[in-house]
């Protein structure tokens, strides 16, 4: 177990100075940063008011013309949100044009931007792609060439600007805050919008705004991305009928403690909380629902479908049985959810013997090249990510994709980069892929697999995907395989700072991208008898001091070890605080700890 201190503590700072000190915030603008309100949004033009109205301009006549407009529904959490939020504003304000001429296209898939619907949109005059199509540049030329328009509101990076499209993008532009998602954008091009017409009512979908935002982990350290995700999350401001019911299912699990959110904030649901609660619905539907799943839970997010009346599905319902629509979407999501994590599963089983066989562990980068079906390509990203976790590296799960008139091979699939540092998108494209479109740490990859029945160059097929291999360990050689815990405090067993913990605890508002929950190391833990129990379900109890450490899931081997002589252990652990007939104490759940002797010695055995 290999622990650092990011910081020797200040013994003038609170727990919430030093813990956002660690994490890059200047102490000067802490106090900016925690009391930040709407007040700290940039204004829409901030983006370059010439190209604002540009966008503007460009709907707005199309409206006037009563021409039929195309919203496209990008593949993912942030997607569907800033699709909703553009319906959703334009219904407020156009409601007959709305009902008449503006339709949307869902991917079938995990597709973005125009590559799949260009045949699609050809029969509309305008489209509009929120949170894609930045680098759709040959789409944007065939759809020009038809005269129609494109206007993107997209966060994502790209060569350049395309000369066929409206781009409004705060990668490319002058706009300050680039940990803004494609639904912050689309919610500031609505609010310039309101601005043309005195309107105010893009602030009535901050909730969306803020789920957006969390699912696509954009960095809390910007206070403008804070604001807007606390703004959002406000209980005054949970009006979306698809987020307002997933809170109410998930109550239970969102008012845990890892979950709870501060009264202070009077935030209803916490950062984390919706990125583990109701984020991840959205993403499994979208990965692994069909068309009509997916449908059903893009209508329950907006406010003119969630509430019709349609025909129940529920197990053992009455014939002419009906129920709301969002209803039937909350009950679907939860199965879908449940049917991809036991493919997820599978997947992990799967893709776990290939490690082993294939001794996959002697590269930096853990590179899967998997055939056409050999795990769901729609999940890849979710078990890249828990390899990712595990094995403490970079991750590419890539399937075989042919092409039927060339005959070349290319692996195509998602990649994860490892730690907040690491530039992995760029590290993928200095070693020689196709393409590494996204974000850094989170993108699309590919890989040349050359031309394997072309016999002049069959010899030389495989060249590019060992290149990248080389390339890859040589750019990463330094890179340690050992995980490595960074805790905020590192204290002995016999002087644990209570006060701390409990003010730890209470920052769940806070946790998200960049902005980790702290951690702390307690050193010199005498188990034995006397401060070691075992509860319900293995979990295990270590009494210190003034704090119990409790550890989850146990196991039988520990539970025999702990429970005979005496034992030293130090434990990584999260600050918690226990609530108990109107008590408040603090406590500490285990995360991983390390026996610091291995062997008890005679004298612990009495003898």
């Amino acid at each position: 177990m290999k622990v650092e201190l990011i910081k020797e503590p200040n013994d003038n700072y609170s727990a919430t100075v030093q813990v956002l000190t660690n994490r890059g915030i200047k102490p000067e603008d802490i106090g900016i940063y925690i009391a930040s309100t709407m007040d700290n949004v940039n204004k829409p033009t901030a983006f370059g008011e010439e190209n604002m109205k540009r966008g503007a301009k460009m709907l707005m006549s199309h409206v006037a013309a009563n021409d039929d407009i195309l919203v496209i529904v990008d593949a993912d959490c942030d997607g569907f949100t800033s699709a909703a939020l553009l319906i959703n504003y334009l219904s407020d304000v156009f409601p007959a044009f709305v009902e008449n001429h503006l339709h949307w296209f869902i991917h079938s898939g995990k597709q973005h931007g125009l590559s799949d619907c260009l045949d699609e949109a050809m029969n509309y005059k305008l489209v509009i792609c929120p949170d894609s199509s930045s680098n759709d540049y040959d789409y944007h030329d065939a759809l020009s060439e038809q005269g129609i328009d494109v206007l993107v509101l997209d966060h994502h990076e790209a060569d350049h600007i395309s000369e066929n499209a409206c781009i409004i993008n705060n990668q490319m532009s002058d706009y300050p805050n680039k940990e803004l998602s494609g639904v912050g954008v689309t919610w500031q091009f609505c609010r310039y919008l309101d601005s043309l017409g005195g309107n105010t009512y893009a602030n009535d979908y901050l909730d969306l705004v803020a789920l957006g935002n969390m699912a696509d982990m954009m960095s809390m350290t910007s206070i403008e991305t804070k604001s807007l995700i606390f703004e959002g999350f406000k209980d005054k401001n949970i009006t979306n009928p698809f987020i307002f019911e997933m809170s109410e299912k998930n109550s239970f699990s969102l008012n845990k403690a890892d979950y709870k959110p501060s009264a202070d904030n009077h935030l209803k649901i916490s950062p984390m909380g919706a990125a583990f609660f109701i984020a991840p619905f959205v993403n499994a539907m979208v990965r692994s629902g069909t068309m009509e799943e997916k449908t059903l839970l893009f209508y329950s997010m907006l406010k003119t479908k969630a509430f019709e009346m349609i025909p129940s599905n529920k197990r053992g319902h009455k014939p002419g049985e009906m129920e709301r629509l969002v209803d039937q979407a909350i009950r679907t999501c939860t199965n879908v959810k449940n049917r991809q994590t036991r493919a997820q599963e599978a997947g992990v089983e799967h893709l776990e013997h290939l490690i082993v066989e294939d001794n996959m562990l002697e590269h930096k980068v853990l590179l899967f090249l998997l055939e056409p079906g050999e795990i769901d390509r729609n999940i890849a990203g979710l078990i890249a990510n828990k390899f990712m976790a595990k094995y403490q590296r970079p991750v590419c799960i890539l399937t075989k994709v042919i092409d039927n008139k060339t005959g070349h091979v290319s692996y195509q699939g998602s990649a994860r980069g490892y730690g907040a540092d690491m530039m992995f998108k760029d590290i993928c494209t200095e070693a020689g892929a196709l393409f590494a479109e996204g974000h850094q740490g989170a993108f699309g990859l590919g890989l040349d697999g050359g031309y394997p029945n072309d016999e002049n160059q069959a010899e030389v097929a495989g060249e590019g995907l060992y290149q990248f291999i080389e390339q890859t360990d040589e750019i990463l050689k330094d890179m340690s395989g050992e995980p490595t815990y960074f805790v905020d405090y590192i204290w002995d067993a016999s002087a644990v700072d209570g006060e701390k913990i409990l003010e730890i605890a209470n920052m769940n508002d806070y946790w998200g991208k960049d902005i980790d929950r702290a951690m702390v190391l307690i050193k010199n833990i005498t188990v034995n008898s006397d401060t070691f129990k075992v509860m319900k379900s293995n979990t295990l109890k270590y009494s210190i001091p003034g704090v119990d450490i409790i550890q989850f899931g146990g196991t039988d081997e520990e539970v025999e070890m702990f429970g005979t002589g005496v034992h030293t252990i130090n434990a990584v652990c999260k600050c918690a605080a226990n609530e108990w007939n109107w008590q408040i104490d603090p406590q500490l759940i285990m995360v991983d700890y390390e026996l610091v002797d291995k062997e008890p010695t005679v004298l612990d055995w009495g003898f």
